[in-house]
């Protein structure tokens, strides 16, 4: 079944739906109220500087699947160039550390909505500010070329950050992000798929819009299909080299559970401009 945007409705090549998650879906119609939908998108930022108060820097485990992921973050060891990367959505560290550890010609760029995750970065003290820089902005609509270079960029990396953002602001920041990508250098991308278990199990009351909801804390989030992804992106003028759903099991141990995650994963390049 498909929906009038052209997205399949209820299953996938990567999710295939119980006749129960079905019912589930198509019941849960009603969405959150325009006043509470002003009001999560004017308090974003304050609720993701709440979420790193709370969770300090424990939440997240730290990325080293990236580089097995993504083979583009790995510097070619025959050349002496340093391999630039723009991380947007830097969080507390978790996927820059790691690589910096592992990697002494890598440089990066990092910035977060969250002054909060940005503060927690600088006292870490793997932080060194010769080999990277990290700052705070909001990737829709802040003016970034103050910090970092049009054209500078060989790799940015948006992990798990586009699906916190209005589905109206995506193409903007995505734009933002273009901008400072190298001709030929690319935007590599992991978020939340459509279907994913963590959609499933949002109770009524919490939907915004076609697949987008918020949590209880206030942050929301959105699960992409491989076409709505490509669609973002093209219409931020890059051109897909791969973009597909990942398939991944987690066992919830509390709950004694299987849990299927979907994952959204694909890179997208600038093009070379036209002589």
């Amino acid at each position: 079944m498909a929906s009038e945007s052209g997205h399949e409705t209820f299953g996938h090549t990567a999710r295939i739906l119980t006749s129960e998650e079905i019912e589930k879906l198509q019941n849960d119609t009603q969405l959150v109220t325009d006043f509470k939908q002003n009001k999560f998108e004017k308090e974003a930022q304050k609720n993701w500087d709440l979420f790193y108060k709370r969770n300090t820097t424990k939440f997240f485990k730290d990325r080293h699947w990236t580089t097995r992921e993504f083979k583009e973050l790995l510097n070619d060891s025959t050349k002496n160039d340093q391999l630039v990367i723009f991380e947007v959505g830097c969080g507390v560290g978790n996927f820059m550390f790691p690589l910096l550890q592992e990697d002494p010609s890598l440089y990066f760029y990092s910035c977060d909505f969250s002054q909060r995750a940005v503060d927690f970065v600088k006292e870490n003290e793997l932080y060194n500010k010769d080999r990277s820089t990290v700052f705070q902005c909001d990737i829709t609509q802040d003016n970034i070329n103050g910090t970092v270079n049009y054209n500078s960029i060989d790799v940015a990396t948006l992990i798990f950050v586009l699906s916190a953002i209005h589905p109206d602001k995506m193409v903007q920041a995505l734009h933002k992000i273009y901008q400072v990508i190298k001709p030929g250098g690319c935007l590599l991308i992991r978020d939340y798929g459509l279907y994913d278990f963590a959609m499933l199990r949002f109770s009524k009351g919490h939907k915004l819009a076609e697949n987008f909801y918020v949590r209880q804390d206030g942050t929301r989030a959105f699960y992409f299909s491989t076409e709505y992804l490509e669609e973002k992106m093209t219409s931020a003028g890059f051109i897909r080299e791969r973009n597909d759903y990942v398939e991944r099991n987690t066992v919830n141990k509390k709950e004694g559970i299987n849990v299927p995650r979907i994952f959204v994963q694909g890179k997208f390049v600038k093009p070379h401009e036209k002589s």
